[in-house]
């Protein structure tokens, strides 16, 4: 283990945000004279502080640390929450534009795998509430690089790779072999014990960046076997993952933000108030004019499917 120095620097990345803020403060040329470099890192770090050194940023910064990954999860649910909020189901590629308004390169396979843990393989072009997506999303891209490595120890698992060799540790403390079933029908998944001691091994080497290991050994010690898409559903409904990772609220509560609907109503109040000393009565419309027709969504609402049982999407326009 290196010196505690060593070790905070590893832990806040300090070291990417100095090199990222000289290299924005450099690209500002003569301009950084006038705007001054003091106040420049003043506003450089506050902004950090706050999460909104991210926004319209490329992929390689946004996913550069811990606290990018967590700030970028939750500028997009604070952005868009008023997707969830009406109601609207989405498909992946409509939730990667909704990402790429925030991350212009944001690479699509990142996006198409947090819809398989929503939807699985097969149903890759069904909708999704904002709810599910987001909390998919949230584990698949905080905890990538783990999951990576996690899906290539399973598949390894899954396919018997190098079968006396894979071990886990006994009451006894002898090593206990990987004992191949013997009904020529193996059962679903992988052994759960196996997979654990397999993951708390990952957990050392990305240890700035994987689910709490008590988390994951109260979760995987619940059953005997686990697919790797368990593992996923698991991390993305658990609330202690949710509450580790700090960028989301309580399921509960997603689709409520106090503050930001009581902002959104003042500036609503603002807009009908009339300008002072005008006239308080609009212009009369001039029925020679056709009005616009407002844009209906094409979406399919979460109450609509549920009432007719359907989950094919629609389209409102007719030919």
């Amino acid at each position: 283990m290196g010196p505690p120095g060593a070790e905070y620097l590893a832990q806040t990345h300090v070291l990417t945000y100095m090199e990222d803020a000289v290299s924005q403060l450099l690209e500002m040329g003569d301009q950084a004279g006038q705007y001054g470099t003091a106040k420049f890192f003043q506003d450089y770090f506050r902004s950090v502080r706050l999460g909104t050194h991210i926004l319209f940023r490329e992929y390689g910064f946004v996913q550069a640390t811990p606290h990018n990954r967590s700030s970028f999860v939750r500028a997009f649910w604070q952005c868009f929450r008023p997707v969830g909020k009406n109601g609207d189901l989405l498909t992946a590629a409509e939730y990667h534009s909704l990402l790429q308004l925030l991350c212009p390169d944001f690479p699509v396979d990142v996006t198409q795998k947090a819809a398989r843990i929503v939807l699985m393989e097969d149903a890759m072009d069904c909708l999704m509430s904002f709810s599910d997506f987001i909390f998919a999303f949230q584990v698949q891209f905080y905890y990538s690089e783990f999951l990576d490595s996690a899906a290539a120890v399973y598949h390894d698992l899954l396919t018997g790779k190098n079968p006396n060799t894979v071990v886990v540790p006994t009451s006894s403390g002898q090593p206990r072999q990987r004992v191949a079933p013997s009904d020529g029908c193996p059962p679903e998944g992988v052994d759960a014990a196996l997979f654990l001691h397999s993951l708390e091994s990952l957990c050392e080497r990305y240890k700035h960046s994987r689910p709490p290991p008590a988390l994951l050994k109260e979760a995987l010690s619940r059953v005997q076997r686990l697919t790797f898409y368990g593992l996923l559903m698991t991390l993305a409904k658990h609330p202690e993952i949710n509450k580790a990772i700090g960028a989301l609220p309580d399921k509960a509560e997603l689709l409520t933000d106090t503050s930001m609907d009581s902002e959104m109503e003042k500036l609503a109040a603002q807009m009908l108030l009339p300008p002072s000393g005008g006239c308080t009565n609009p212009p009369p419309r001039d029925p020679s004019r056709p009005g616009h027709p407002r844009r209906v969504l094409h979406h399919r609402r979460r109450a609509e499917l549920e009432s007719d049982g359907s989950t094919e999407e629609t389209d409102s326009s007719e030919n």
